[in-house]
């Protein structure tokens, strides 16, 4: 009994030395690291000494849809306690054509985090396939230019509670219309025609 309560004491001391620890690598780094940190209900791994936390998907809220052909923003943060690396790429496969990240890259230095967690989003889903709800986990991939490529399945998180202070991804540019028809030309008289109707007519010598 006294062991299993050590244990636990100790797993709750690493905890809370980790979050300072987060908040104080925070500071100095770029734009993208400078952003507050709050744990979500999102899924987390570690991949080749990348921490991957509290990924998820923002979706519609509370009884609301995200329809086929509409985009998704998606939240984590990163940690990497390895050589410095950089994530190239994310899919969505079976539920988005494509993910956007900002900035095409997201630099991983060592012992440094990267908290692309809002309010708004760093990483968008474009071109949903499927229809999203609150509730659901998705299929979701991340490349690293150095650890690779690994595979989570991540959640919907309703845009409710706590989460409805983060924005939705920027609705894309309607492109302008633009004019392809010319103008039709009225028809002038030739100079010559009009000449020749100027022209008197002699008459007759008496």
């Amino acid at each position: 009994m006294i062991r299993r309560t050590a244990i636990r004491l100790a797993a709750s001391a690493a905890a809370a030395a980790l979050v300072p620890a987060l908040a104080g690598c925070a500071a100095g780094v770029n734009a993208q690291t400078n952003q507050p940190f709050t744990p979500t209900d999102g899924a987390s791994t570690v991949f080749h000494n990348i921490a991957i936390r509290d990924v998820f998907v923002l979706g519609p809220g509370v009884n609301g849809t995200l329809r086929p052909g509409q985009a998704a923003g998606m939240f984590l943060a990163l940690v990497n306690n390895g050589a410095p690396d950089r994530l190239t790429a994310v899919s969505a496969p079976g539920t988005a054509t494509s993910v956007t990240i900002h900035g095409g890259t997201v630099e991983l230095g060592q012992a440094q985090p990267a908290l692309l967690t809002g309010p708004a989003p760093e990483l968008v889903l474009n071109g949903l396939t499927r229809a999203l709800i609150g509730g659901q986990s998705i299929p979701m991939t991340l490349t690293f230019q150095n650890a690779g490529t690994v595979a989570m399945i991540i959640p919907v998180v309703p845009r409710s509670n706590y989460y409805v202070t983060f924005s939705p991804p920027a609705p894309s540019p309607t492109p302008t219309p633009t004019k392809t028809g010319k103008a039709s030309k009225r028809p002038h008289p030739s100079p010559s025609s009009s000449a020749r109707s100027a022209t008197p007519t002699p008459r007759g010598t008496p």
